[in-house]
């Protein structure tokens, strides 16, 4: 393997570069304008399934799709806590919808809250100021979580069988 580059004092590293990964449609964090690529395009890929499947109430298969992302990066990356975030997330909400586990979903909300606190309001497209905007409301009211949609890109997309099929690569 190489060694990894470095860009914008981040690592790329040659296992989370695919340049068949979409370019965004407006300019966001973790996108290389420069250089016309994404820093680390695998997590986009992950990222975009991972939504995707959450609005779809595909809560497991969201999270599988973090969580098999996550463990490309060292602990102490913004992209560690923002996948290990995201995790969680798509874990608290499984709780509350599938198995009206309350204090299932606090407890990885809470958990879930510090890890995305360093994170940027957007980050890879995803709107994270808003994710913990609308966790630490559930901590309160769990049930708002109920049908909850996630931004990317500013938009509330959809799964599609693709992403059933990537997520499913990770049994």
């Amino acid at each position: 393997m190489s060694a990894p580059s470095f860009s914008h004092d981040r690592i790329v590293d040659d296992h989370t570069d695919d340049p068949t990964v979409e370019t965004p449609q407006r300019p966001t964090l973790g996108w290389d304008g420069e250089r016309q690529r994404w820093e680390h395009a695998t997590l986009r890929r992950a990222v975009n399934h991972g939504i995707r499947l959450f609005n779809d109430g595909a809560y497991h298969e969201a999270h599988d799709c973090f969580e098999h992302e996550w463990y490309n990066y060292g602990a102490g990356t913004t992209e560690s806590s923002f996948l290990h975030g995201m995790t969680q997330v798509a874990a608290g909400t499984y709780k509350h919808v599938v198995f009206s586990d309350d204090a299932g979903l606090r407890s990885l909300f809470s958990t879930a809250l510090d890890y995305l606190e360093p994170v940027p309001d957007e980050f890879y497209g995803v709107d994270v100021a808003t994710i913990r905007q609308t966790m630490a409301n559930a901590l309160v009211d769990p049930t708002i979580v109920e049908g909850w949609q996630l931004t990317l890109d500013g938009e509330r997309p959809t799964a599609e069988a693709e992403d059933y099929t990537y997520a499913g690569g990770f049994d």
